[in-house]
């Protein structure tokens, strides 16, 4: 079975760092993240197919640099390496976007070319994973491993944690700065309240103000952490 795609973002100037770039969406995902602000992508829906996919790359051979490779988690699907080799073959540069629960599969895409660029999902500090990617089902040792991999400089990446007034305090950023000390890029993006939230009852964003203390308090241990859209 080929790869589900969900839908195709025609370009973003914000997804892939540095390049002009289409964004992809798989369908499917193994967390319920309560913040989750695709939460139709969890579920059967209408797909768009490879064919679309790559005929509307061709076409824009020379104006898009790169293709995310976002979701839902798209290391759920078996056939992602074969998908993002006919990325590469049209000669994009890819990014894929993960919460790290198949390192397998991550360092596969890695060690092959596949993947140029990885931004890992990093949900919460290791002892509040639970409360955070449910139904979580101890996924926290291949979790580890990906963050390791991509720690050793295998390729380009970045971590990023959506920050949730109700799910990330002060005590869990700090421990979050510990786990991943010399992450080489790691930002923090504030939740946002949409339509397409999966369990928004009871969830508010942090206040500007909040949310810069707490990227102070994760400075500590990574200099280099960003607000994204603000730094």
């Amino acid at each position: 079975m080929g790869i589900i795609l969900a839908g195709m973002q025609k370009l973003s100037l914000l997804d892939f760092p540095g390049k002009m770039a289409c964004v992809v969406f798989t369908r499917g995902c193994n967390f319920r993240c309560p913040y989750c602000h695709n939460a139709l992508l969890l579920s059967p829906g209408d797909n768009i197919t490879e064919e679309e996919i790559l005929g509307y790359l061709k076409k824009r051979t020379g104006v898009l640099e790169g293709v995310v490779v976002s979701g839902g988690e798209p290391t759920l699907h078996s056939s992602l390496p074969e998908f993002m080799g006919k990325l590469k073959a049209l000669g994009l540069y890819t990014k894929l976007d993960t919460n790290g629960s198949n390192p397998g599969l991550l360092k596969r895409l890695v060690s092959e070319g596949l993947a140029d660029y990885v931004a890992m999902d990093i949900k919460n500090a290791p002892a509040y994973y639970e409360m955070t990617a449910k139904p979580f089902s101890d996924y926290m040792e291949q979790i580890e491993e990906s963050k390791a991999f991509l720690m050793e400089g295998n390729c380009d990446y970045e971590f990023r944690t959506t920050v949730v007034g109700q799910l990330h305090s002060p005590d869990a950023m700090r421990e979050i700065g510990k786990w991943i000390f010399g992450a080489k890029a790691y930002y923090l993006q504030k939740y946002k309240s949409t339509d397409g939230v999966l369990s928004p009852e009871g969830l508010t964003p942090p206040s500007d103000e909040e949310l810069r203390a707490l990227r102070d308090i994760v400075k500590e241990f990574i200099p280099s952490v960003k607000i994204r859209g603000e730094e």
